[in-house]
């Protein structure tokens, strides 16, 4: 039965091998303990995915798990995350996605979606108010993302949907699942596991509305929400230029990913993707369900080869990988991003592979014979025929779409030019230019080298000198920024040293990934002007009205460190090693136009870092008094 208050009350489950759909009640135990999205599907893949699992096999389970409080008008509550066993890393693969699939599944009366087995032939998911079909998906099968949402948008108006491209029916380890037309759930290859499963899509069409527990209440906390975001320093520059603020002081600070982390920032980098530069592309902004912030930007090329190509870009991830880390113009990435939109790939992955053969390719790894062409940085149209090589597994392209560390094995002398943490990429940071809680998270991240699991929500992109290496990084705020974080005082004097103007990375790490669990949990968007302001307290004053459980900010924090918990004993269990947290070689022994990374400060910090969890300092295991606290015993 349906609960009539901020939970749908029910979890869908749909076996592909054997064609069965089940429904049950979702658990109060489980909102309290686990509270929705991230926190669900931790609970779950932990659960019913069995030990030693091949990602690709029958056996992994697909979780999507909508946050807590989508369908409500909480500024930025929209988000869904998804996740399974990676085929990339073999760990706990999972990802995040905003935009309208969260409240359309909601509102058709789920709170969650696990998907099981593998269907003989292709089939798509039709979810709509409690009805579900598992359909033949002959028609869609074999287009790209769009062909296919053109026809299924046709045939079911006003739905979403989620569905892979050709990378994902090709089984491409980093394929992702498309978020209708311009979005995606990218990282850790989501897309090949749908693959696998013989699943194109999942349509989803909801009309049954969700109420709040106290609406005038929530009404009210929601516009204090929104005020609050609406007076962070950041939410003006990200509501003007969305995530491509970063690109510029990073690039300042030599700490922007450049051919392959083969240097911190390409010379010409500021001049060809300047504000000014993105202005001329830029002709509107979008913005996903319940956000006030409209970061994204619509593009428009209106000249040269990619003329007439318009869809939803710039955002600073892509941007460069694609501009930066393959050295391509920015028109050219404006068409990557499209070509990974239609065939469902993740950028970061797809941009770092390119980079690694083009390096290979001008350090004579691979030659022009082995791909069919030559293959240099900056070359714009190598670049493209590549990344539809390796959509379609063709040629060299094969192997690259293993992602870079089985590729890096694949190829005689590879391995030295894969840029990866645990199996995952690296994204955009170069840590040798800037080390902080930000480029720790790449190394402490659960789902491998990733940025969007921990950020310090007060992080000061004026400064970059540092004092205290590896250690501390620069608050640079002053007396009034520093009180009105919404952190616990005994938390916020061991994090934050006034007198010395720093911030302490292994503690603000452990904080920062606990804050951005919760925010996934919850539904709520992670963007600077948000993370920022919005805080425990606020959170658990709108969960409580609009669930009508009522939960205190420190419940809210223990449940989100629980669902962490809980995604690190999976990967503990799936082979994780204390020696898989490093960094690529490259890092310690080229400085990359900065400084080369000292390992032993790393690890040093690293055990402060595990030492702030609860874990045992020199392993990284939660240690069993922090699995009993948690209730994991």
């Amino acid at each position: 039965m349906r609960k009539s208050i901020g939970y749908a009350g029910l979890i869908l489950e749909v076996d592909l091998s054997e064609q069965h759909l089940r429904v049950r009640e979702l658990p109060d135990d489980m909102c309290r303990g686990y509270l929705g999205g991230i926190g669900f599907n931790a609970r779950i893949v932990y659960d019913q995915v069995p030990a030693g699992t091949d990602p690709l096999g029958p056996d992994n389970v697909l979780v999507f798990g909508v946050g807590a409080m989508v369908g409500s008008p909480f500024p930025t509550a929209s988000r869904t995350e998804v996740s399974a066993k990676s085929p990339m890393t073999g760990l706990f693969g999972t990802s995040n996605s905003g935009m309208f699939f969260g409240i359309q599944l909601k509102n058709a009366g789920f709170d969650a979606l696990v998907i099981k087995g593998q269907s003989p032939t292709p089939v798509y998911l039709l979810i709509e108010d409690g009805s579900v079909n598992i359909l033949g998906a002959a028609e869609i099968w074999g287009q790209d993302s769009w062909a296919a949402l053109d026809i299924l948008k046709n045939k079911y108006p006003g739905a979403e949907a989620a569905l892979i491209g050709p990378a994902g029916e090709n089984r491409v380890r980093f394929a992702c699942i498309e978020n209708s037309y311009y979005d995606a759930w990218a990282r850790t290859g989501l897309g090949a596991v749908m693959g696998a499963k013989k699943l194109k899509a999942i349509v989803v069409r909801g009309r049954q509305g969700l109420s709040p527990h106290r609406t005038d209440s929530f009404i009210e906390i929601a516009w204090k929400a929104r005020q609050l975001i609406e007076s962070s320093p950041f939410f003006q520059p990200f509501k003007s230029y969305g995530s491509m603020n970063a690109a510029m002081p990073y690039g300042s600070f030599k700490a922007l990913n450049a051919h392959n982390f083969n240097r911190g920032c390409l010379p010409d980098w500021k001049e060809n993707f300047a504000r000014n530069k993105v202005e001329e592309l830029t002709k509107g902004h979008i913005a996903c369900q319940s956000c006030i912030i409209a970061c994204a930007h619509w593009v428009e090329i209106r000249e040269g080869p990619y003329q007439g190509l318009k869809m939803k870009d710039m955002e600073v991830t892509p941007t460069v990988s694609f501009g930066s880390g393959c050295g391509m113009s920015l028109e050219a990435c404006v068409k990557a991003a499209e070509m990974g939109q239609r065939y469902g790939m993740d950028m970061v992955s797809a941009a770092s592979v390119m980079a690694m053969a083009a390096e290979m390719f001008t350090r004579g790894t691979i030659t022009a014979e082995e791909l069919g062409y030559e293959l240099n940085f900056g070359d714009d149209v190598a670049m493209l025929r590549l990344m539809d090589d390796i959509a379609h597994r063709r040629g060299l392209g094969d192997i690259l779409a293993e992602g870079a560390k089985l590729a890096g094995q694949k190829i005689a002398g590879g391995e030295e030019y894969a840029m990866h943490i645990k199996g995952l990429e690296m994204p955009m940071i170069d840590p040798r230019g800037r080390f902080s809680t930000w480029s720790l998270g790449m190394l402490t991240n659960v789902r491998g080298g990733d940025h969007l699991r921990c950020r310090n929500p007060i992080e000061n992109l004026r400064y970059n000198e540092n004092k205290f290496a590896y250690q501390k990084e620069r608050f640079g705020f002053d007396q009034k920024m520093y009180e009105a974080l919404d952190m616990p005082d005994h938390l916020k004097k061991k994090a934050i040293d006034l007198e010395a103007d720093t911030t302490d990375i292994a503690i603000m790490s452990r904080w920062a990934e606990d804050l951005i669990n919760l925010f996934n949990a919850l539904g709520v968007c992670i963007r600077p002007p948000v993370e920022h302001k919005i805080g425990p307290t606020i959170l658990a004053e709108a969960f409580t009205a609009w669930t009508g459980m009522e939960m205190t900010a420190e419940e809210l924090m223990c449940a989100a460190e629980r669902i962490w918990n809980v995604m690190k004993l999976f990967n503990l269990r799936e082979g994780e090693k204390t020696e898989d947290s490093r960094f690529p070689g490259r890092f310690y022994q080229e400085d990359g136009g900065a400084v080369k990374l000292d390992e032993q400060q790393i690890t040093r910090v690293l055990r402060q870092y595990y030492q702030a969890r609860g874990w045992e300092p020199d392993s990284g295991r939660p240690s069993p008094e922090k699995i009993k606290e948690l209730g994991l015993d």
